[in-house]
């Protein structure tokens, strides 16, 4: 194993520096975020992962694995007891302590940076087949999804008018809270050929019913899932600004997989042409 070294792999570049290099390929792999766990999959590297966190759910045979609990809220014992000799984690993966933990104990931890487009995901799919060293697998995974990426594209490029949409991260207590820019939820949006309704700020912020009024959304976008941050139909109606939207009088409704709608990884390009059915009727 490499010492006491936290390694970051960029979108620029791949910041792996030959002294940084394991000296032999990791065996026992646990990775941090949905999107990485897809990717070791994609990359046929299954046998190496013996742990993964909650957001990963995808393949369904990875809810096998232990869980080590949410990428933002790691306990060093949840990870050292499975013994890894690599971690791969999502950026913001934490918290700091545990990631300073891991460093004592001498396991190497490799952070790997986000963009929410296509380079992004390009880049994301390097990032890890450089950290397992299968560089020519990453090389084969990134030409099948550059090139769904460009069937994507064309498909964009027929759209004559965007829709405008709004992505709900939340309705709780009837307070709704949307995308702005600058997350993942834009980028899918952008990739589908859809504008983005809520502008003005980046991030996810709680709008006003005046603010869900004036941006008169054609379509809504959310997450499939149930809980107090859900909204069903009949609430979408039911509510004071969502209601009189387009969207809302429409029930221009789309829900999908969170993680498949906003993971960003192999299967990115199939979510947004997935979106872009949805809300055009597959014209």
């Amino acid at each position: 194993m490499i010492g006491s070294k936290t390694l970051r792999i960029g979108l620029a570049a791949l910041a792996l520096s030959a002294a940084a290099m394991p000296l032999h390929a990791s065996e026992r792999v646990v990775a941090i975020g949905g999107a990485l766990a897809e990717i070791v999959y994609a990359l046929g590297q299954a046998d190496r992962l013996v742990g993964r966190d909650t957001t990963a759910s995808y393949p369904p045979e990875i809810a096998a694995l232990p869980d080590v609990g949410y990428m933002r809220a790691l306990s060093p014992e949840g990870l050292l007891r499975l013994a890894p000799d690599l971690i791969i984690a999502d950026e913001g993966a934490g918290p700091p302590e545990t990631i300073d933990l891991m460093l004592r104990a001498e396991v190497p931890f490799i952070q790997i940076d986000a963009a929410f487009d296509e380079d992004g995901v390009l880049a994301r799919i390097h990032g890890v087949a450089e950290a397992l060293e299968i560089s020519e697998g990453g090389e084969a995974l990134a030409a099948d999804v550059a090139a769904r990426f460009a069937a994507l594209a064309q498909a964009r490029e027929a759209i004559d008018t965007p829709l405008r949409a709004m992505f709900i991260l939340s309705a709780q207590g009837g307070r709704i809270m949307a995308s702005g820019g600058n997350t993942a939820a834009s980028g899918i949006l952008a990739l589908a050929g859809v504008e983005n309704a809520v502008t003005g700020f980046d991030g996810y912020r709680l709008l006003t019913d005046e603010a869900v009024a004036a941006a008169a959304p054609d379509a809504i976008i959310m997450m499939d899932r149930g809980g107090d941050h859900a909204l069903s139909d009949a609430q979408i109606i039911a509510h004071p600004a969502l209601g009189i939207t387009p969207a809302g009088q429409a029930m221009r409704v789309v829900r999908m997989d969170g993680l498949f709608l906003l993971g960003f990884g192999p299967r990115t390009p199939d979510a947004a042409l997935a979106l872009m059915d949805a809300l055009t009727g597959g014209n």
